[in-house]
């Protein structure tokens, strides 16, 4: 039983240190001094799938529509909506173009569908994929192609400071920007050859023209839940640039209305993000568990659990995770006083794993917007 505790404590360590460089090292949008784009300024094309979002897409399209940056162009698709997102979109700004979407054909997921068929219409020479969720605030587009540039990109990817009001989602969702900070130095996402070191949020992806052509487009994962992880991995197979940054407050996204979408949303791609292998995820799962739930119930069992090292081990385990999550939460625009629930985060994490699979065996793939989602 004494590997428990050693195992946890190498564990814990790794994670603060690889959080600590990359809290260093992450890029971060910053508003450019000259704030908007000018005649010799690249032609983005923002292109964003919607599907049943009226109750969102209005603000999003009125922000994009108030950026400062003037050499641009905006393509909605209309995936089939039952709520009226197209019109609403439409009626939002009178420059933007809202396209009806095709049937979904065989073998593709909805969201990589709506992809590909905006980057046929897009005009610029940077294409930047976002959600119809996703809040630009003034001055974020401009910081974007500036960081683009700057960095060198052929693929930017930008992970939107993420807004959580329920407590479902303030227990879960800030634990994919612990995920990014703790899991993977940037500089293996950034300049290791190997495609298996790359993340991306297809919340906000960034692409230079020539570069998406040349990785074959959404077209190359058509059948792919985690569509934005294989863009990216695509893009480094290729030899071209990956580059990660924090959306740093503007560019902004509530991905999940509510506990229960949180939940549900994450049980929508946790499988695939590991590799759609189920005993994969139950080891993730149980990695987890050991990490930031074991040490309180060591604490809690006291002498009576024959374990050396009790209390101040258990209690420097507890305080590890603690601050893993705080600091990553601060990090990220999160509450870092969330943290001190990092057991129950865990226990939630364990109950869409449980989902998912669950999903897996009664549907065949995941459930989402109305449809079953199967791994291809």
């Amino acid at each position: 039983m004494i590997v428990l505790p050693i195992v946890a404590s190498v564990a814990l360590a790794a994670l603060l240190a690889i959080t600590f460089n990359n809290l260093r090292r992450f890029l971060r949008l910053q508003v450019p001094a000259a704030g908007s784009s000018g005649p010799g300024s690249p032609c983005v094309s923002v292109l964003m799938p919607a599907r049943n979002e009226a109750a969102v897409i209005g603000q999003s399209v009125r922000l994009l529509h108030a950026q400062g940056y003037r050499q641009r162009e905006i393509f909605i698709l209309d995936d089939n909506s039952e709520d009226g997102t197209g019109r609403i979109a439409q009626q939002a700004a009178g420059d933007v173009s809202v396209l009806t979407g095709s049937s979904l054909p065989e073998g593709w997921m909805g969201k990589n569908w709506a992809c590909d068929q905006l980057a046929r219409h897009a005009r610029g020479e940077i294409l930047l994929f976002t959600d119809a969720d996703v809040c630009w605030q003034p001055g974020a587009l401009a910081a974007v192609v500036d960081m683009l540039d700057r960095s060198e990109a052929d693929l930017l990817t930008v992970w939107p400071t993420q807004i959580t009001v329920s407590w479902g989602e303030r227990l879960t969702v800030p634990l994919i920007a612990m995920a990014v900070l703790a899991y993977l130095p940037v500089q293996l996402a950034h300049d290791f050859y190997h495609p298996l070191a790359a993340a991306a949020n297809g919340q906000c992806m960034v692409f230079r023209r020539a570069a998406y052509a040349a990785i074959g487009g959404h077209a190359a994962v058509r059948g792919d839940i985690i569509e934005d992880v294989r863009l990216a991995q695509r893009i480094k197979a290729a030899g071209l640039k990956l580059r990660m940054a924090d959306g740093a407050g503007l560019v902004t996204c509530r991905m999940y209305g509510g506990g229960k979408a949180a939940l549900d949303g994450l049980a929508k791609s946790v499988l695939a993000g590991h590799g759609n292998r189920s005993l994969l995820l139950l080891l993730s799962t149980s990695v987890h568990l050991l990490l930031f739930l074991w040490p309180w119930l060591w604490l809690a069992a006291g002498q009576g659990w024959a374990l050396p090292g009790w209390p101040l081990w258990p209690l420097a385990l507890i305080a590890a995770g603690v601050c893993l999550r705080g600091i990553t939460a601060r990090a990220s625009g999160q509450r870092a006083s969330d943290a001190l629930l990092m057991p129950v985060s865990a226990l939630l994490m364990t109950w869409i794993t449980v989902q998912a699979l669950w999903w897996r065996v009664r549907y065949g793939g995941v459930r989402w917007k109305g449809r079953v989602v199967r791994a291809h």
